[in-house]
């Protein structure tokens, strides 16, 4: 096949949404026409998957779980072979090359053949089986600590440092964080606003969404909004982001769903991983996870730009503390 179809990709690109002023929003990563970052690396292929597979149409879902059932017989294919291994076209097989981050599906064939190397020799991981009612405690303690770890995993795989370097120059030069999250996101919201207290900066979590949009109307350039929601359709949280994404803020999205709506108002994507949900294991728990370790992720960078102010900060933070740490005497 010639080029790829060029065409596919032509006519992709941003939404409309623009601030004021004419700056153009940043693009939709599911739409646009070229991979803003570099490719992701083999290991990083099948988080990709796992990720981004619930939000692609049922064809390019043919063709992402194809290639991670069996990384090794698609590298052996062409494109067309592929398109007719899952029933699909060759322009959804490229499609969904480029969803996964790859420019084109030379790369991703690149990709799986590194991916089957890493399988064959013993490195990947295993998938385990889902949690059963009747399952002991302690085969629920292995299955929930190989969950946890792959989610870990598969985020750090997935996470694209240059976003997040993006993030944490914001970070440590804002005037003032606002952090928006609800439910599970919520209490995440809550453990970066206070990690960020910690160390002398002013930041707010906010899950109740009219405090949320009231606050966002008096950000400005110079400031900083976070959007917490797995599913990027969390209209509580989007809603502010783009208050104040509209108000000139850098805007932040952590996020499961890196095509989701959220990303129309983001200026940075960082995208979490997820393990696979069950009736004993929500969204919920394993999203938290992958969402944490961006946290961390975060305030590390953070604290490391401000390593001169950070530092005493916490250490006076500490002192503040000690005394209720340490035992009472009569």
């Amino acid at each position: 096949m010639t080029n790829d179809v060029k065409e596919i990709f032509s006519t992709g690109g941003g939404n409309s949404t623009g601030r004021p002023g004419g700056e153009a929003a940043p693009a939709n990563p599911a739409n646009s026409p070229a991979p803003a970052t570099a490719a992701p690396a083999p290991a990083a292929l099948a988080a990709k998957v796992r990720t981004l597979a619930p939000s692609m149409t049922r064809s390019m879902q043919r063709v992402a779980e194809a290639v991670a059932a069996d990384p090794a017989g698609c590298a052996a294919l062409t494109v067309t072979g592929l398109a007719e291994l899952t029933g699909t076209s060759e322009a959804t097989v490229v499609r969904t090359a480029r969803l996964l981050g790859y420019p084109g599906y030379r790369d991703l064939r690149l990709a799986l053949a590194g991916l089957a190397a890493q399988q064959q020799s013993g490195r990947a991981p295993s998938v385990t089986a889902d949690i059963a009612v009747d399952d002991p405690l302690a085969d629920v303690v292995a299955k929930l600590a190989h969950d946890e770890q792959q989610t870990l995993a598969d985020t750090a795989a997935g996470l694209d440092t240059v976003q997040l370097g993006a993030a944490v120059t914001a970070l440590a030069t804002a005037r003032r964080t606002d952090i928006y999250g609800v439910g599970a996101s919520g209490l995440v919201a809550q453990d970066l606003a206070q990690k960020l207290l910690r160390i002398g900066l002013i930041a707010h979590a906010h899950s109740d969404p009219h405090l949320a949009v009231t606050n966002a109307v008096q950000l400005r350039s110079g400031d900083v909004a976070i959007a917490i929601t797995h599913s990027g359709s969390t209209g509580d949280v989007i809603e502010p982001l783009r208050v104040a994404f509209d108000h000139g803020a850098t805007t932040v999205a952590i996020t499961g769903r890196p095509d989701g709506p959220v990303s129309q108002y983001a200026d940075h994507i960082l995208t979490t991983s997820t393990a696979r949900e069950s009736d004993l294991r929500p969204a919920a728990m394993s999203s938290r996870t992958s969402q944490l370790l961006v946290v961390d992720c975060l305030f590390t960078g953070v604290t490391q730009r401000t390593y001169e102010t950070a530092a005493p900060a916490l250490s006076a933070s500490y002192e503040a503390l000690a005394h209720r740490h340490s035992p009472r005497t009569r």
